[in-house]
């Protein structure tokens, strides 16, 4: 069986650098795992629960749980915007969170990963991200990192799955993901 992890990205830029690596998680998934890259979070409305209503939860949100509920792990790729997580991203794990108790994180693996144009590569709002995702009730793996310092110019001409180093760190970090999925499906 293969395992199907979910790509979420917290930037809605056309030439986002953090998409580009989730394209590239999509292109060097190791055999037995299959990254899919969710298309969609910005028609998701802002969570509020008085619209998370059975039966009538727009229409964007119940394809992201949908797409959520498939999905044997995750992985976040979240740029930093003034030191935190993106707005877009937060309100996708706040979807994922409902049910209280039974979201769609419940119990998988996630790892969260990025690059930012400062210094440390958005590590603030990664780790903003894997608490986040954690109290939604998801396995953070709390090990598996990636933080990209200056993207706007090391991404600048190259194409993050063309960069040798980051190809490399990238299948690392998919093929560790998938390896926790596949010990969370044998448990």
């Amino acid at each position: 069986m293969s395992v199907r992890i979910l790509a979420l990205v917290g930037s809605l830029r056309a030439g986002s650098h953090n998409r580009q690596l989730a394209e590239a998680a999509v292109k060097f998934a190791p055999e037995g795992a299959e990254v899919h890259l969710f298309e969609g979070l910005a028609e998701i409305p802002f969570y509020n629960e008085d619209i998370d209503v059975e039966g009538s939860v727009p229409a964007a949100a119940a394809k992201l749980r949908e797409a959520a509920q498939g999905a044997q792990a995750f992985l976040l790729f979240s740029p930093e915007y003034n030191g935190t997580i993106p707005a877009v991203l937060k309100n996708a794990i706040d979807w994922l969170s409902r049910p209280f108790g039974a979201g769609a994180f419940t119990g998988k693996p996630v790892a969260v990963v990025g690059t930012a144009f400062g210094q440390y590569g958005g590590v603030w709002a990664q780790d903003e991200a894997r608490k986040a995702v954690g109290i939604a009730g998801g396995k953070v793996i709390e090990d598996i990192k990636l933080a990209i310092p200056g993207s706007v110019t090391r991404f600048a001409e190259t194409h993050p799955a063309d960069d040798a180093e980051v190809a490399a760190q990238l299948t690392e970090v998919v093929a560790r993901l998938h390896g926790h999925a596949d010990e969370t499906l044998a448990a």
